[in-house]
């Protein structure tokens, strides 16, 4: 044997990583053969078989059935496959760094997995953000968040060009409180430090990121009143994330659709019988804006009842929308 004995073991355990599981096995020579055409490193049968016994004695799962094998990997192929569809959807996530955290992913398991992730080859024409600072944007926010300091950067918008073009001249100042995932987007939960209320920016939109030496400003002299973020309520309440108050809503819903109720709502609702079976009472408090919004989108499925203002709003936009369209 030449090479290291510390190193051969290591080599060993790569190998049944990367190319054995229940379905696909390798007896000593296949082993040798790979270490050899991978490493450039000679060793013989015996090393091999005092190598996977004392990897077994480390704890490693390998057994023997008609040929080595690794019978438990870190992560099972259907947990790596939702990862990597979760980062395929992640409209947030620019494409050549999607592309790079999924062979990173594909990484954790066996050549085999990779053969059955085909469908990445297409990663690039997903929708998928310009923005390529979203990495570094995330590393700033988290320890601005843990060290409780300000944040400055620009926000942006796109314009006619597909473009993305900064809101403003120069950089808001940013008090950050939390990331949160809303909707396949990733979101700041923050507050611009000229007024009380809490915004919702995407990260994806944030660009020349820098943190500052001033203290964050304490959330109790925001709009939310509080010295902490009721993260699950606070989600509930702004289901298109977008800022402004809350409110209490009641509405109609036909009894075959609460089912998109409870998706956007969650389970902190109250559901009541109403008059007519065909429908119950529904009643949540959620942002304004944000229900305003989802009224329009379920409208052959809810009817708002109160407050009035939100019913007359939704009837106007009815309204309009029949003129444009005509009869």
């Amino acid at each position: 044997m030449t090479g290291s004995k510390k190193m051969l073991i290591i080599y060993i355990l790569e190998i049944l990583k990367k190319y054995t599981d229940a379905d696909h096995k390798l007896f000593q020579e296949g082993i040798i053969n790979k270490i050899r055409a991978e490493y450039g490193m000679e060793c013989e049968r015996k090393a091999i078989g005092r190598s996977i016994t004392e990897l077994a004695a480390f704890g490693f799962d390998i057994d023997y059935d008609n040929g080595y094998y690794l019978r438990e990997h870190e992560f099972e192929d259907s947990e790596l496959r939702l990862l990597v569809d979760s980062v395929l959807g992640s409209h947030y996530i620019p494409a050549q760094q999607a592309k790079e955290l999924i062979d990173k992913l594909n990484g954790l398991s066996n050549i085999y997995f990779k053969k059955k992730m085909r469908h990445v080859t297409n990663v690039s024409k997903l929708l998928h953000t310009d923005n390529t600072q979203l990495f570094y944007t995330i590393d700033v926010l988290d320890e601005a968040i843990e060290k409780k300091k300000q944040v400055t950067f620009f926000y942006n918008e796109y314009g006619i060009d597909k473009q993305y073009h900064p809101r403003r001249e120069k950089k808001d100042i940013v008090n950050p409180y939390q990331m949160v995932m809303a909707n396949g987007r990733y979101y700041l939960v923050g507050n611009f430090d000229q007024y009380e209320n809490i915004a919702h920016l995407r990260l994806d939109r944030i660009s020349e990121i820098e943190q500052l030496e001033t203290w964050v400003k304490p959330m109790e002299k925001t709009d939310v009143k509080s010295n902490t973020l009721d993260l699950p309520k606070h989600m509930a309440e702004h289901i298109y994330m977008f800022s402004g108050k809350s409110v209490s809503v009641k509405f109609r819903m036909k009894k075959d659709a609460i089912g998109e109720v409870i998706d956007w709502f969650g389970m902190d609702i109250q559901i009541t019988e109403d008059s007519d079976e065909e429908y119950c009472l529904v009643r949540v408090r959620v942002n304004e804006n944000a229900m305003y919004w989802w009224l329009l989108q379920y409208l052959n499925y809810a009817e708002v009842l109160e407050p009035q203002s939100m019913r007359e709003k939704v009837r106007d936009a009815v309204k309009e929308a029949g003129e444009k369209y005509g009869e």
